[in-house]
């Protein structure tokens, strides 16, 4: 069987594949499932000594490595414990990006108590003074190769954006702030356990119907054409094709927000503007012209489903921003399609 260059991507030399039990599915196409050998759970020799480290099965997400910067960095491709924890906050935030790991790939020695409580803590503020009501899901899925999924408090109805991993204690944690009234699902790559989300918080699915397929036929608002759309008087969908056929940011226009799916994101490496580039479905040129769209839009944020976060000063320095970022891209690419080229995620 041929496997998808993201299938294939993703699995790390210590996977096997296998065909499942459950056979064939509705497309009448084999199923398989990832067998992790024993030894991949061993420790990376990347790891300073401790309890905390990164076992093989990472698949270079970068979760951890935003998550608690001064605990796990990039080493051999992978993520590694560079520094055990040293304070509790430092302690806290390790245990959230072992919980938030899609792979389950952080580990400890010993036996931590307080994970207990820190499970509890789902979903996190992403800035309560800057951004109130904006939070970060956590508990990463290995269906979205870990990508970050958000919620938002909003008088009109909460929204959530993209999936994480289904946990029955962060579906309790948004009933206790209101319930989830729209899954907005920026693009394919990102759906997760959305019916399964979307039936237990009994919310709508929007997703733009360049992106629907046999798995999301049944969401229950599919935009057409090119936008834009509303939710509400605060939210604004902006399509943003090149990616994939269907990407749709969300922005949020009171906070000066806008999440971006797998549109736009900062690299953990160069901690410039990039775009992912190997899993595009269409050419750079369509998904460059996309990103012009971006410089209409008042916002100060840049909140992606993968790579890291962006906080402007202000408008004039997100603009400058982009604007630099375009004209170091467009000489390069142009029209050409880049299916084949490296990820860069880190």
């Amino acid at each position: 069987m041929a496997l998808a260059l993201r299938e294939s991507f993703l699995r790390p030399r210590y996977h096997t594949l296998v065909p499942s039990r459950s056979g064939r599915n509705e497309r009448n196409t084999v199923r398989y499932r990832f067998v992790v050998s024993a030894s991949a759970r061993d420790r990376r020799p990347q790891n300073v000594e401790g309890n905390f480290f990164v076992d093989h099965t990472c698949i270079d997400c970068d979760t951890c490595r935003w998550m608690a910067p001064d605990v796990f960095a990039r080493i051999g491709g992978m993520s590694a414990v560079t520094k055990q924890p040293a304070s509790k906050d430092e302690n806290i935030k390790a245990l959230q990006a072992l919980l938030s790991c899609p792979t389950n790939s952080i580990r400890t020695e010993k036996q931590m108590k307080e994970v207990v409580e820190v499970n509890k803590m789902f979903p996190l503020p992403i800035d309560e003074n800057a951004l109130p009501g904006v939070y970060h899901c956590g508990y990463h899925s290995d269906k979205t190769y870990g990508a970050t999924s958000y919620f938002i408090s909003h008088p009109e109805g909460n929204i959530m954006v993209d999936c994480p991993e289904y946990k029955e204690i962060l579906a309790r944690k948004f009933d206790m702030l209101g319930g989830v009234r729209y899954l907005f699902l920026t693009h394919k790559d990102d759906i997760g356990e959305h019916d399964k989300w979307a039936r237990r918080l009994n919310c709508e699915r929007i997703m733009h119907i360049g992106d629907v397929d046999y798995r999301t036929a049944d969401v229950e608002r599919k935009l057409h054409g090119d936008g834009p759309w509303n939710i509400g008087s605060d939210f604004e969908l902006v399509h943003t094709p090149g990616h994939t056929e269907g990407s749709v940011c969300l922005y949020y226009k009171p906070m000066k927000v806008l999440f971006t799916g797998d549109h736009l994101y900062k690299s953990g490496e160069t901690g410039e503007l990039g775009m992912a580039l190997i899993y595009n479905k269409q050419s750079v040129s369509l998904q460059l012209d996309s990103v012009k769209k971006l410089l209409d839009l008042d916002f100060n944020w840049i909140l992606p489903g993968h790579g890291r976060r962006v906080r402007f000063k202000d408008n004039h320095e997100k603009n400058a921003t982009i604007e630099d970022f375009l004209a170091s891209k467009e000489h390069l690419y142009g029209n050409v399609s880049t299916r084949n080229k490296e990820p860069s995620f880190a």
